[in-house]
């Protein structure tokens, strides 16, 4: 059993480190609001290095106006986690034109998971460069599906 656990653990660990691209992202105006179907939201944190992409919102308070925006240097299928989390989100990957991204993908309410050996990885179906973290429910109750538009600014 617990080579089994070890085994888990090595193989989540290779996933995440091979599925997340290294290198910092420089934005010229990173933005602090995000617009999604006529509702404006503040970011609370935004990732553009890849220490702060992979702590996340791990051991952070999350409220239901906690955001977090990852930012990438490159488009790819990205993996996220929710080890250390202690709240559900919507993870929402985004195709990204300019400031404006589309949804292509949505991992909606996600459980909260506090344990980092079983933690699993959720990956999206379509190519990313943005994702944004926000808390369980927040896509439901504002209507958020792939292909909803998102206005960064």
């Amino acid at each position: 059993m617990a080579g089994m656990v070890v085994a888990i653990v090595l193989i989540s660990f290779v996933a995440y480190e091979i599925l997340n691209a290294p290198g910092d992202v420089t934005l010229p105006n990173p933005p602090s609001h995000f617009t999604v179907n006529g509702h404006t939201f503040t970011l609370t944190y935004i990732a553009t290095d890849e220490h702060s992409r992979e702590v996340g919102l791990m051991n952070k308070a999350i409220t239901n106006t906690t955001t977090m925006l990852f930012v990438f240097p490159s488009p790819g299928y990205y993996a996220f986690w929710m080890s250390g989390v202690n709240s559900s989100l919507d993870i929402i990957w985004l195709s990204m034109n300019g400031d404006r991204g589309s949804a292509v993908y949505i991992a909606n309410d996600v459980p909260a998971c506090n344990a980092s050996v079983l933690s699993p990885n959720y990956m999206p179906t379509a190519s990313a460069s943005w994702v944004l973290e926000v808390q369980g429910g927040f896509c439901n109750k504002y209507g958020v599906t792939a292909g909803s538009e998102i206005q960064f600014n």
